[in-house]
């Protein structure tokens, strides 16, 4: 596993905990992030960090190419394609390479979905302050490695 892939991936994981079975959220069962609705196979329950992350790279990470991006723009690609449906990851990531405007896309997708969906709204706290977070996480990325 690569660096940045480990890099995006703490990030991320920051985010998606443990076991999560909420009726209300339209990512179904969940834990790490990864859900049963996409893994059916898989034993949500018992699922492991280590198979988590096996899932995460190969099916994240390298399907959507986020580990062709410059960081820290491939980070932001990954939690995009593991928060949303790939096509609203790739919608948000369209014609632009810059993270900030990504990011920005993503706040204003969020405004959008909870004016459509109100019954979203108990989760908009939570999606601003992931967005938020990865913002932060894109900045250090940068004054650590400058601006590439």
């Amino acid at each position: 596993m690569d660096a940045n892939f480990l890099k995006a991936l703490e990030f991320t994981l920051k985010w998606e905990g443990g076991y999560v079975n909420d009726p209300k959220d339209p990512g179904g069962e969940t834990k790490f992030g990864i859900s049963k609705q996409k893994y059916p196979d898989e034993d949500i329950t018992h699922l492991t960090l280590a198979r988590a992350c096996e899932l995460y790279e190969r099916d994240y990470w390298l399907q959507w190419k986020c580990n062709e991006r410059p960081m820290p723009l491939g980070a932001v690609a990954f939690d995009l394609y593991v928060n949303h449906k790939p096509s609203t990851a790739t919608d948000l990531l369209r014609d632009t390479n810059e993270w900030r405007t990504v990011i920005r896309r993503r706040k204003d997708f969020y405004g959008r979905r909870v004016a459509a969906r109100p019954d979203q709204q108990k989760f908009l706290k939570g999606w601003l302050a992931r967005a938020n977070d990865l913002d932060k996480f894109c900045v250090i990325w940068e004054n650590d490695h400058g601006d590439v």
